[in-house]
C-alpha cells in the first residue's frame, strides 16, 4: 500500500474484537509518533497509555461525564461508550503549552496532531483499528481527564485514541469528501 492509498483508506474504527493489542505494536505506534514534524524539535507530545484496570476506571469516568452532559439522551450515552467498553487500549495524547508564548504553544498543538495522524496511518500497517476522539468520550475538554492521567498544568489534552483489532465483519464505508478544487485557491 502506498502512502497515498493509506491516507485515502484511513477509517475511524470504533468496534473492536475481544483481543489484546501486543505491547510491541503499541510501542511501534508510539515510536512512529515521535517522527512527526515539530517546530524547533520541541517534541511537545506526551502519551498516557490506558489498559486493564485503568481502562475500567476510564469507563467509569466517561460514563459519569456523558450522563451529566446528556442526561436526556441515554441512547447517545450508550452508543458513545461502546468504543470505551470494547477497546483494549486507549492513549491520551497531550501537548506542551509554553507560558507566555501562545504561538509556540499553538505550533506544539499542530505538531501533536501530526503525531496522532502518523500513529493512525501506522495502525493500518499493523492491522489495528484506530479512532481519535476529542469530544464526548475523548474527554478533551473536561478537567477530570487531567486529574485521571496526572498531567501537569502546562499540558493540553489533544485527544484520546482508541486502538484494537477491528471486529470481524465490520466494514467502514468511505466518506464523501468535498473535491479539493472547491477548497483550493491558486494565487
Amino acid at each position: 500500500m502506498t502512502i497515498i492509498e493509506a491516507i485515502q483508506e484511513r477509517r475511524a474504527i470504533r468496534n473492536y474484537a475481544d483481543r489484546p493489542v501486543e505491547k510491541e505494536k503499541i510501542e511501534k505506534l508510539l515510536e512512529v509518533a515521535t517522527y512527526a514534524p515539530n517546530d524547533r524539535l520541541r517534541q511537545p507530545w506526551h502519551f498516557y497509555v490506558i489498559q486493564g484496570e485503568a481502562m475500567k476506571r476510564y469507563e467509569e469516568m466517561a460514563t459519569e461525564y456523558l450522563q451529566q452532559r446528556f442526561p436526556t439522551k441515554p441512547h447517545l450515552v450508550e452508543s458513545s461508550l461502546k468504543v470505551v467498553t470494547t477497546t483494549p487500549v486507549a492513549i491520551v495524547v497531550t501537548s506542551t503549552l509554553i507560558p507566555d508564548k501562545p504561538d509556540d504553544s499553538e505550533d506544539n498543538i499542530f505538531a501533536t496532531c501530526c503525531a496522532i495522524h502518523s500513529m493512525w496511518l501506522a495502525a493500518q500497517e499493523l492491522d489495528l483499528g484506530f479512532v481519535w476522539r476529542t469530544r464526548g468520550v475523548g474527554l478533551v475538554h473536561d478537567e477530570r481527564m487531567h486529574q485521571f492521567i496526572g498531567s501537569p498544568e502546562n499540558e493540553k489534552v489533544i485527544g484520546t485514541i482508541f486502538i484494537g483489532y477491528p471486529e470481524e465483519g465490520t466494514k467502514v464505508p468511505a466518506t464523501t469528501r468535498i473535491p479539493f478544487e472547491e477548497k483550493t485557491t491558486w494565487l
